[in-house]
């Protein structure tokens, strides 16, 4: 369907005791095809063995084709499993909700534990659904502006009007509870980029709460552990994370209300095994200080506000939020409705706050201190974790073996060439319901927006309804900073907000920016240039939001971090360091294939270079290694030296606000008055770069000198793209492989082809020879608006072989074996993104930060809607074809004999 549809979102997921199926669209027509097909296949699957096998598991010749080749297990899901628990943090949070409640549901790994996904046979399946997937335990939810009334009629004709009411008997007991606290070990494989080898280990400590249906108490706790655990200012991060002990807080932290009975943990990761009595030690006096001291009357209000932005701030997926907000207890029998009034909360937990001033700590001492149901779990590295477990699938594996006599080794070969041969046949669609390419709008709506300027930087106003907030960004370049200084540039970013500024410390700034703002946050940016390559926009992206009454204070903490950062500080230096090299090396195993893929794109074009240096593994690998040196007073003194490049009034290029028309000249003054302020401290650069080119940008009514200092660069003389293939040898079980192809900018005539061929072939080729053949969870191939075109494949079990289900895709392309039909429905699928909704917050920032005007975004529509057969299979044979293309290759997964011994391959 995503093919077929111009949804926003379309997908399935698994929570520990309820399956969602979320779908959104902007087209009643496209709602109504959805709700037809999801209808359909909730509640009538087809459920073929073929598909469990496929799906699910299966036994199969290594190669199919070949009789005698070993017998392995192979399946989608086994394959995602095995993914999913490569990555450790996820392991643990798996290990503690299992231990935590040992009685019922939640003692299973829902998604499926890879070596009990043998066991389930393609009967159990179908009799689960049967019992399961029933209207009599299903819930629906709406939301959006189309009538009510129509959804119900839907609902009620395609399906309800078939079953007739049983009881489902899903409600999920209570867990008993323990007398006396427990303690539990669990192992994890090691990570070789963790900040520091000698501290893998994780320590937490679990308290299992009440009933999530209790809508106020659960409001109060949530709040309650954002008291406790988040920010600077909160007493474990004081107790726990200041003292360096670990690296980051436990990948469970805070309070999770997404079972029956909530639970709260508390606990740390990156630490050294002889700390485990100390790390016990200071969370159990951590809960007495917090007893005896409850919180200041300043952060409450601080989160109270942070409440207020949050239910104001418009997000454009705001009704699938809303749903996943309110199902965990509507499933278990909660009132949705009372839910969604948190105002009530806020007013009823102001009113309990003032009757008892100690009311916040006596739940603390309810709920933790005197608490018996508490699990204190331990996780640390064994070298042998992944042999270990490689070993437990083997004797799996040998066990089911054994049970089959000659004539089921046969019957299983040729199950696996029937399903070769299935998964080889291109499947009728033709029963799905699709919307035409002329149900899709021709024209873009306009974006208003008026230029000013504050001192000499150009300031785009966009007017919309922001509901009482104020969005402020600002880019500021960095084409004058040294080359050396580079890979810092994101480490600068983090801590830039975090250090302290003016007349305030750390913690007195986290509690100000809490107090007075929606967030403030710098960020690198690489703009890559719409109408050449290797020219491109470098520098960062200020961004913050307030409601309408904080402006002035807004400005005032940015003017205090223009004007007065601080650096100085060491030990608060190393404990962000730490937990930003922590929470990059955790993030390798869920985002491996956008790490392939900014590596493969690495020695293509100039962005590509300094979007290695800046996001990829060249970065994970600096923070590692800062995270390992011994003094950090070499950094300490380097902070400063980008300051003065990045920070720099000089250097700002331009500015824009998002407001309601009410505000919007207010938010200009204080503006103008912000830039007088940090004006006042300039001084003057000398630019490092003398090629840089000034582009002004045309938004249809005319020139503006706006972005007069947009700065760009010009190409490089010298760049060559260069061919490189790199392999990452990752303490994981499956890869992610990706292989990128320079091509054309974003205003070139050929971009529109390479965007629709990116869909078709993975819609059409791709999926089915890396998914359902491969057994991948994933794969496909996009075009990238810095011209380059990628492929790549997640969490799969092959490596070399994906490469060359890559180039099959391009030969499929170029031998023209695809229909009008194929062209239309990858259409659909590109403009259902090109179309997604864009917030009032986000309004105009295409113009704004890439220079793409409306105009050239109408034009780019024209282009993909003119796409045809033939302009398909020319940029496959001009751009993808072997002799024609400019590639890189980069995998990270396993180790890899058959890539140790050839010698194109770098090895890191």
């Amino acid at each position: 369907m995503l093919n077929r549809s111009l949804s926003t979102f379309m997908n399935a997921f698994t929570a520990s005791d309820y399956t969602m199926y979320p779908f959104s669209t902007q087209n009643g027509k496209d709602f109504q095809n959805l709700l037809s097909v999801y209808l359909d296949a909730v509640f009538f699957p087809c459920l073929r063995e073929q598909d469990f096998w496929q799906e699910g598991w299966r036994l199969e010749n290594e190669d199919p084709t070949d009789y005698k080749s070993p017998l392995v297990f192979k399946g989608v899901v086994f394959n995602e499993m095995k993914g999913v628990f490569s990555d450790n943090e996820r392991l643990f949070a798996q290990h503690l909700q299992n231990k935590l409640y040992p009685n019922h549901t939640y003692s299973v790994v829902s998604g499926g534990e890879p070596l009990a996904i043998p066991d389930l046979t393609w009967e159990q399946l179908k009799h689960f659904h049967a019992t399961h997937y029933h209207p009599s335990n299903a819930r629906f939810f709406t939301y959006g502006d189309l009538p009510l009334e129509n959804h119900l009629e839907q609902i009620q004709e395609e399906a309800l009007c078939q079953f007739e009411r049983i009881d489902p008997n899903t409600e999920v007991p209570p867990q008993p509870r323990w007398t006396s606290p427990r303690e539990d070990h669990v192992t994890c494989s090691p990570d070789a980029l963790a900040p520091d080898q000698s501290k893998q280990n994780t320590l937490c400590v679990s308290y299992l709460l009440g009933d999530i249906t209790d809508t106020f108490e659960g409001f109060i706790l949530s709040l309650l552990s954002s008291l406790m655990v988040s920010g600077p200012n909160s007493p474990f991060y004081k107790s726990l994370i200041e003292p360096k002990i670990g690296s980051d807080f436990s990948s469970v932290v805070g309070y999770d209300g997404s079972t029956k009975e909530a639970s709260f943990s508390i606990g740390l990761q990156g630490m050294a095994e002889e700390d485990t009595e100390r790390v016990k030690r200071i969370i159990s006096q951590t809960i007495d200080e917090i007893i005896q001291n409850g919180f200041e009357s300043e952060r409450i209000e601080a989160l109270l506000h942070k409440i207020e932005i949050q239910m104001k701030h418009q997000s454009t997926n705001f009704g699938l939020a809303l749903a996943s907000y309110i199902a965990s207890s509507w499933n278990h029998g909660g009132d949705p409705v009372e839910l969604l009034k948190i105002s009530d909360s806020v007013a009823k937990f102001r009113q309990a706050l003032k009757e008892n001033p100690r009311f916040l700590q006596d739940k603390v001492k309810f709920y933790l201190k005197e608490n018996t149901h508490q699990l204190t779990l331990k996780m640390s590295p064994d070298e042998d974790y992944m042999g270990k477990q490689t070993q437990a699938e083997e004797i799996k594996l040998q066990e089911k073996i054994q049970l089959l006599s000659d004539g089921d080794k046969k019957q299983i070969y040729e199950k696996g060439l029937e399903l070769l041969e299935a998964q080889s046949k291109t499947q009728d669609a033709s029963c799905l319901p699709a919307l035409r390419v002329s149900d899709i709008e021709p024209a873009i709506p306009i974006t208003p927006v008026q230029m000013s300027s504050a001192g000499d930087v150009p300031v785009q106003l966009c007017e919309q309804p922001t509901n009482g907030l104020v969005y402020f960004r600002a880019v500021c370049s960095l084409n004058t900073l040294p080359e050396d200084l580079r890979a810092y540039v994101p480490l600068f970013c983090s801590i830039i907000t975090k250090m302290g500024c003016g007349d305030l410390d750390y913690r007195q700034q986290a509690q100000q920016m809490e107090l007075r703002t929606g967030g403030m946050s710098v960020s690198p940016l690489v703009v890559p240039d719409s109408t050449q390559m290797d020219t491109f926009e470098q520098g960062i992206l200020l961004s913050s939001s307030c409601l309408e009454r904080n402006l002035p204070h807004m400005f005032h903490l940015w003017s205090n971090i223009f004007n007065n950062p601080h650096f100085h500080d060491e030990e608060r230096l190393r404990v962000l360091v730490m937990m930003s090299a922590q929470e990059l090396a955790n993030g390798i195993s869920y985002s491996g294939h956008m790490y392939a893929m900014t590596r493969a794109s690495r020695h293509l074009t100039l962005t590509g270079v300094l979007q290695e240096t800046f996001d990829g593994m060249e970065q994970v690998k600096f923070m590692k290694r800062m995270a390992e040196m011994p003094d950090l007073s070499q950094v300490i003194r380097t902070l400063p030296r980008i300051k003065k490049h990045l920070l720099n009034p000089e250097h700002m290029s331009r500015c824009a606000i998002n407001a309601t028309p009410q505000i919007m000249s207010e938010s200009a003054a204080q503006l103008e008055s912000f830039m007088q302020d940090v004006a006042e401290t300039k001084r003057e650069r000398k630019p490092v770069r003398t090629n840089i080119i000034k582009v002004q940008i045309n938004q249809r009514n005319g020139m503006f000198p706006f972005l007069g200092k947009f700065r760009r660069l010009k190409p490089e003389p010298n760049f060559q793209p260069c061919q490189m293939k790199t392999f990452f040898q990752m303490p994981f079980p499956v890869n992610f492989v990706s292989e990128s192809i320079r091509t054309v900018p974003f205003c070139h005539q050929d971009y529109a082809s390479l965007c629709i061929l990116a869909r078709m072939m993975t819609a059409k080729f791709l999926h089915g020879e890396i998914r359902e053949k491969g057994g991948a969870y994933g794969g496909g191939a996009k075009m990238g608006g810095g011209g380059v075109f990628s492929f790549y494949s997640y969490r799969d079990p092959n490596s070399v072989q994906t490469l060359s289900a890559f180039r099959k895709g391009v030969d499929w392309v170029k031998s023209g074996q695809f229909t009008q039909q194929d062209i239309d429905e990858a259409k659909l699928s590109v403009f259902s993104a090109v179309d997604s909704p864009v917030s009032p917050s986000d309004k105009g920032m295409g113009l704004f930060l890439s220079g793409l005007s409306d105009e050239m975004k109408q034009n780019h529509r024209e282009k993909l809607f003119a796409v045809d057969h033939k302009g398909l299979v020319d940029v496959a044979e001009r751009y993808l074809s072997v002799g024609q293309r400019t590639c890189g290759v980069a995998i990270l997964g396993p180790e890899n004999d058959a890539i140790k011994k050839d010698p194109s391959w770098i090895l890191k």
